[in-house]
């Protein structure tokens, strides 16, 4: 959203447009996972709402060649980037620096992946691919079950590294049972002590939520800003000059 991105929320009214639903109470409690659902259900296919999504889910070169936090991400020069956005703005912003990178959407891409080169993993999918989308209920389901190429991949990646997430809510129920699943490994491997530190960054504090990450033995992080993107922005650069420092 801080390049103009829509929210979820335009999303779900989109789908609900399309679909007749009024936006009232009887369905004001439906998430888009399920929209997305009976979407496929009436169109027989996800493949109107993606290419609706591409459309929208896309801003000029431009906005992403002059967004700051784009910068930073592609400066702090991180070996792993897993996202579960489908647009290609981090790619734009890895191309507009110069910085060479592999994407990682399928298992094909992990077959061909060129060692040596920042990986960006579409952990929920890409526009590229229809196949590979993340979008409705079923495939948030399928996902929980943590068995696919992309799952397997992160496991070996996160076990033994440092791990930062950022711009999540932390509500995405696959990320935070991924959370879960990484901290019970260690538990139960009798040998938490050795398990690299884990970190979450938020733009706003939650004591409740906090508490809960902070059990799993993550270190949460906030920034106070008038508005996320600020937040976000604050917090980067503040990890960026300190990697310079070091």
């Amino acid at each position: 959203m801080s390049v103009g991105l829509p929210s979820w929320a335009e999303l779900i009214s989109h789908m609900r447009r399309d679909l007749g639903l009024d936006e009232d109470d009887t369905v004001r409690h439906w998430g888009y996972q399920t929209l997305a659902e009976y979407y496929r259900l009436k169109h027989g296919s996800i493949g109107p709402l993606r290419s609706w999504m591409d459309r929208t889910w896309s801003v000029s070169a431009e906005r992403v060649k002059e967004s700051r936090i784009h910068e930073l991400i592609v400066k702090l020069d991180f070996p792993l980037l897993y996202t579960t956005n489908y647009d290609n703005n981090l790619e734009l912003a890895y191309q507009f620096h110069d910085k060479p990178y592999v994407k990682i959407a399928n298992t094909c891409d992990i077959v061909g992946c060129e060692d040596g080169l920042p990986q960006i993993v579409k952990f929920h999918g890409d526009f590229d691919d229809d196949e590979t989308l993340v979008l409705a209920e079923t495939d948030y389901f399928k996902r929980l079950s943590f068995e696919g190429p992309l799952d397997t991949k992160f496991k070996a990646d996160a076990l033994g590294r440092t791990l930062l997430f950022v711009g999540y809510s932390m509500s995405d129920l696959n990320i935070r049972l991924m959370l879960y699943r990484l901290w019970t490994t260690w538990r139960e491997s009798g040998r938490e002590r050795d398990r690299p530190a884990s970190f979450v960054f938020t733009a706003k504090a939650d004591p409740v939520q906090d508490a809960v990450l902070e059990n799993w033995g993550i270190t949460v992080m906030h920034e106070k800003a008038d508005h996320p993107a600020t937040s976000m922005l604050n917090f980067l650069d503040k990890l960026y000059r300190a990697v310079e420092e070091v």
